[in-house]
């Protein structure tokens, strides 16, 4: 390793040991802390009206399906057009105890935390067994079986009287050491819940990729037959790719259920599914810090494109229909350029900042 950690212009490691740490310098380790003690600080320094404070929730509540996602399509190489089926598996988890026990219930409102973490594990399950498809399909095949998941997931809920044939289903308030959540402390309270959930979950993801597990996904996705050959065994590696994923959904579901105390099938179709891969491709599959990039970019998006419509309306009599139709064909656009463009998404655009600031005033 350089001598000076703080100003060093390139990593030279002298063992596998050092090449496996998590933060390579002391700038890096740093950087974070500062950035967490930003994120922790700036609601309290800061007022923000509560709509506004949603759409941050509902953002990371993205971020943690889409860490999920990213392990299953980024680094095991497993196409799933079905994310949101499982995220609504751990929101209806919840919902089934609101239906069973009644919305405000003490299981629902000092429990939360373990039925946040059942919901995960039912996920898990689910995601395990979409998975044992994957052991013998690949491609365009196993993303057919994940499409025919998310169908046959909205068919149950629409039909079946115990999850209100997909009509909403009330979640009561939390309460916590401190008390009830009241209605204005609702969206900044669970965004630090989320944000906690966030960072426990991505520092479980950095670890899982130093270990020999995470490193069978990377070999998978490369090349399961290489990886066979190497004694590692790709269908179970790609499995359990499926349970992370359906774990990490099925939390993010969770969490959704009681930040919008409601759970409804409009939230988990395949629009939505699709909405989570496009967050991927565009924040970068196969990267840790791109399953931030995705859901904030999009998101914004779609706040862009909401404000240009409201403009069109205030200037055309046709604007309806326009407004209608600029919204898919902008969502298309924009994952189309960065296949064509940047494949490697945002966060390729983070790496060569990154580089750049680390190598200067070196040009190489």
């Amino acid at each position: 390793m350089a001598t000076n950690r703080w100003l060093a212009t390139g990593n030279f490691f002298s063992s596998y040991r050092e090449e496996q740490r998590i933060f390579f310098t002391a700038l890096d380790r740093s950087a974070l802390l500062a950035s967490l003690c930003l994120l922790v600080l700036w609601p309290l320094l800061v007022t923000i009206d509560g709509k506004y404070m949603l759409v941050i929730d509902t953002i990371l509540v993205a971020v943690v399906a889409v860490l999920g996602l990213n392990l299953v399509t980024g680094f095991a190489g497993l196409i799933s057009i079905g994310h949101a089926a499982f995220v609504g598996i751990g929101a209806y988890t919840v919902a089934s105890f609101a239906r069973l026990l009644g919305e405000n219930h003490v299981v629902l409102t000092h429990a939360w935390p373990l039925l946040i973490l059942l919901g995960g594990l039912v996920g898990a399950a689910f995601g395990a067994l979409v998975g044992l498809p994957a052991m013998r399909l690949k491609h365009l095949y196993l993303a057919i079986a994940t499409l025919s998941f998310q169908m046959i997931f909205q068919w149950v809920i629409n039909f079946m009287d115990f999850f209100n044939q997909g009509q909403t289903i009330s979640v009561g308030r939390v309460v916590w050491p401190g008390g009830t959540v009241t209605r204005g402390q609702h969206y900044l309270f669970w965004y630090y819940v989320i944000l906690t959930v966030i960072v426990v979950l991505a520092f479980a993801v950095r670890n899982l990729l130093r270990t020999r597990y995470g490193r069978c996904l990377i070999a998978v996705r490369d090349n399961d037959r290489a990886a066979d050959a190497m004694g590692m065994h790709p269908g179970l590696t790609k499995v359990y790719a499926f349970a992370l994923a359906g774990f990490f959904a099925g939390v993010a579901g969770g969490l959704q259920a009681y930040l919008y105390r409601g759970v409804g099938i409009e939230s988990f179709t395949l629009h939505h599914s699709i909405n989570y891969l496009a967050m991927a491709i565009v924040g970068g599959l196969g990267t840790l810090h791109g399953a931030f990039w995705g859901p904030a970019a999009i998101k914004a998006l779609d706040l862009l494109v909401e404000g240009f419509s409201a403009w069109v309306g205030e200037m055309l009599t046709i604007s309806g229909n326009l407004a209608t139709a600029f919204k898919p064909l902008s969502f298309g656009l924009v994952i189309v350029l960065f296949l064509m463009f940047e494949p490697r998404g945002i966060a390729n655009w983070w790496r060569i900042a990154r580089s750049y600031v680390k190598q200067w005033p070196f040009r190489y």
